[in-house]
């Protein structure tokens, strides 16, 4: 295998740790050439340390001093700004890009990545989500690869054949079956989800996430988004993707053949899993996670999903129908209720209803360019910020 030169956006969340773990085991096979963060500067600045890359992005420009001080004589270039991300994605001397920047923030970047004709692991869901027709087009016509890292669409990408991996659903697939936790308010009484905390929210029964999806993994919103990116993906009708609920998260999906059979991956809730395979396929390689131990689990058990409990759920397969803008604003809306909630001014159990009135309020429009997507996504932030602060001012 030849060695792949590696860059990594969003290096300082899980993603970009748990890739950057993987990375350190295969020395010979994968070398960094950028890194990106946000604000995590301190991390940023020993991942350098560290793996050396040749540039490193800190896209808040009042922390570039500071990072740059301290990486002087280090051979690493310090950059700074939003714009400094799409340069790297696109940068020639790296084949591959880990798209792990969080949320609509990573949409441009990652399609950087796809104009420019990369090796994608694509963790950055919201760039489908948002974008889905444009970016798999951009894929397309500059004959980038697109590899998914979310676990459940890795899982049905194992499950697959390889052909499938250009994004058309080879025949003989009767459905999807994309499984999910129900995270850590699966049987909590409806009534006490009024009282639920951001720490609670956030502490997630299986897996080590980062904040804002440990709260779209307590209100499902991360399974209806990954719906929608299903579809993109792999070229699969809305109505034969179909949401388990499975508490053990062993089984991270599933894909159902027309003779019967079903295809399951099985791996313990760890995300260097995906990782490993998408940066070593079609090879395999050592990832450091713990083998399974059917013996020890003794029992996988599932349930179909209460869409009065995970009313989000209905809310994708309602913008996946409608298309164009729909699902763009679904996210913008579910991101700006998620930081409302982690930031104590909006109860959980309104995240899900401030995100339907917005859904609701907002007429979907066609997309052909990026900038409709960006423009829909501002529209729907602006009216959750009007809804939201008429609510609180009733309130007060």
């Amino acid at each position: 295998m030849q060695q792949r030169n590696l860059t990594i956006l969003g290096s300082t969340g899980s993603i970009g740790c748990s890739t950057l773990d993987v990375v350190a085991r295969h020395p010979e096979r994968f070398s960094v050439y950028a890194l990106s963060a946000h604000r995590r500067a301190a991390q940023l600045v020993e991942q350098c340390r560290r793996f050396r890359p040749r540039f490193a992005v800190i896209v808040d420009s009042g922390l570039r001093a500071g990072v740059a001080d301290a990486l002087h004589g280090s051979g690493t270039t310090v950059l700074t700004g939003a714009p400094e991300l799409d340069r790297i994605a696109g940068a020639p001397e790296a084949d591959t890009v880990m798209a792990a920047i969080v949320g609509a923030a990573g949409l441009a970047s990652s399609m950087a990545a796809a104009r420019a004709g990369k090796r994608i692991l694509l963790a950055n869901k919201e760039a489908l989500v948002m974008a889905g027709p444009i970016f798999i087009e951009a894929v397309k016509e500059n004959r980038a690869t697109l590899l998914p890292i979310d676990s459940e669409h890795n899982a049905i990408f194992q499950c697959l054949p390889l052909e499938s991996a250009g994004g058309l659903l080879p025949a003989g697939v009767r459905r999807i079956l994309l499984t999910g936790s129900g995270g850590p308010f699966r049987t909590t009484p409806l009534e006490a989800l009024a009282q639920v905390t951001p720490e609670q929210a956030c502490a997630h029964p299986n897996w080590v996430m980062g904040k804002k999806i440990s709260v779209d993994s307590a209100t499902m919103m991360n399974k209806a988004l990954e719906v929608i990116e299903a579809h993109w993906l792999f070229g699969v009708p809305a109505e034969a993707i179909e949401v388990l609920i499975h508490p053990q998260s062993v089984i991270h999906s599933m894909v159902e053949y027309e003779d019967g059979s079903v295809l399951a991956q099985l791996g313990n809730p760890d995300m260097r899993t995906p990782i490993a395979n998408a940066l070593a396929f079609p090879e395999r390689v050592e990832a450091g996670v713990a083998r399974l131990d059917l013996a020890a689990l003794a029992k996988l058990t599932f349930e179909a999903p209460d869409f009065q409990r995970f009313p989000v759920l209905k809310l994708a397969y309602r913008a996946l129908a409608e298309g164009g803008t729909a699902p763009a604003t679904l996210n913008a809306a579910n991101e700006y209720a998620v930081a409302a909630f982690l930031a104590g001014s909006l109860s959980f159990e309104r995240v899900a209803s401030l995100i339907q009135e917005i859904a609701c309020a907002t007429p979907t429009s066609a997309i052909s360019t990026l900038d409709d997507v960006l423009a829909a996504d501002r529209a729907a932030r602006n009216l959750a910020l009007s809804l939201h602060q008429r609510a609180m001012q009733r309130v007060a």
